[in-house]
């Protein structure tokens, strides 16, 4: 299952970038969510290779994923890939300058089932395709939107 959206931000793509992969911020914020995440390498500057072992809960369940960032090349794209007991997930984000203050920002993200219980859920949430699709964009802008504000 594939998810994907373009999104115009207020600022530059180099500066984007750089808030999107402030390491220790979003350690931070995925925590206040109760996301508990442990780094599992020793890099000392962010390049591919860095990796994570998030645990959180999903629709009640407590689940694991190990989380590495399969490239980096700054200020363009960042990839990650994560691998869990049922699923292989990846996550491509790009950065565009659209002018001096703004930015496109495109995602995509697609999750690969691992097992039949996986493959199972995968095809259940496909009946839902039109709603997961529209939360995804939604949830994609908002974020997006909270960081232009705080950067105004």
């Amino acid at each position: 299952m594939k998810f994907s959206n373009r999104v115009d931000v207020a600022l530059p793509a180099d500066k984007l970038f750089e808030t999107l992969t402030d390491i220790p911020s979003l350690e931070r914020a995925a925590m206040k969510k109760g996301v508990v995440m442990r780094r599992l390498d020793s890099l000392a500057e962010k390049a591919a290779g860095m990796s994570w072992d998030v645990g959180f809960r999903l629709r009640g369940k407590p689940r694991q994923m190990i989380v590495d960032v399969t490239l980096y090349d700054a200020p363009v794209r960042i990839e990650y890939s994560g691998t869990s007991a049922g699923f292989e997930v990846t996550l491509v984000l790009e950065f565009k300058d659209l002018a001096p203050s703004r930015s496109r920002m495109s995602t995509v993200l697609e999750i690969k089932p691992r097992t039949l219980g996986g493959r199972l859920l995968l095809q259940s949430a496909r009946l839902g395709r039109a709603n997961l699709d529209r939360r995804y964009d939604e949830r994609i802008k908002s974020f997006l939107r909270d960081l232009e504000s705080r950067h105004a």
